[in-house]
């Protein structure tokens, strides 16, 4: 064995290299905003922490799933077949632009009311919602797949171990960022509470980011 290669080996844990670097990463990319975030950040606003944690749940679970499958295969079966990407592209650009337009309707309905009037309850499952915004992303499998493999040496025996190594890393983040979503929405929510046009125009503003979100999706590619 060369120098070099009993080096790199002395560096890598459980078959991952540079787990350093890919921690930093993790914590980066967790940072950038997106729908699932922006979800949380809205439900912890509109219902609460414990709805919140709900729809936090429904985060971690969803991307528990594109890890698993992204680790299992998933990411080149829709590189190979273009239709099944599309497919699923178009249905989750397509809940996005849903959820998005029902944000903007709720806001405008809000907006008419009288300020005496108790606020719009939504019995919807944030938690069944958060699940759906992520698995209906077929971008996010892909993404992991390529972020996961720059770390994960070939040759290492177990790479399950070193994909569940990577994953629970990522989720710690997500955990923590989505906590601190909850409760910004949750102080947010008190401060607005009497100023309802200002609240009805932030509801509007992310349920149309929500359709920027859709578009986007749905205007990516394989690359």
């Amino acid at each position: 064995m060369s120098c070099s290669s009993a080096q790199s080996r002395r560096h890598m844990f459980l078959g991952i290299t540079n787990i350093w670097a890919y921690t930093l990463g993790a914590f980066l990319i967790i940072l950038l905003p997106g729908p699932n975030s922006l979800f949380v950040l809205s439900v912890g606003a509109r219902r609460g922490v414990r709805a919140g944690y709900r729809a936090a749940a429904g985060v971690f679970l969803g991307d528990t799933v594109l890890m698993a499958l992204s680790a299992a295969g998933v990411a080149s079966l829709l590189r190979s077949t273009p239709l099944l990407f599309t497919i699923v592209k178009y249905a989750g650009a397509a809940y996005l632009a849903w959820i998005g337009l029902a944000m903007i309707r709720g806001a405008v309905r809000s907006r008419r009311e009288t300020a005496a009037v108790t606020p719009v309850t939504d019995a919807s499952d944030p938690f069944r919602k958060a699940l759906t915004i992520s698995l209906l992303n077929p971008k996010a499998i892909l993404f992991f797949v390529s972020f996961f493999v720059q770390f994960v040496d070939p040759a290492y025996g177990a790479p399950v171990l070193s994909f569940l190594v990577l994953g629970a890393i990522c989720q710690f983040f997500s955990v923590l960022y989505l906590s601190m979503l909850i409760f910004t929405g949750v102080h947010l929510a008190v401060q607005f509470r009497r100023r309802r046009r200002l609240s009805a125009g932030l509801t509007s503003c992310a349920g149309a980011l929500f359709l920027g979100f859709g578009a986007k999706l749905a205007t990516a590619g394989l690359g």
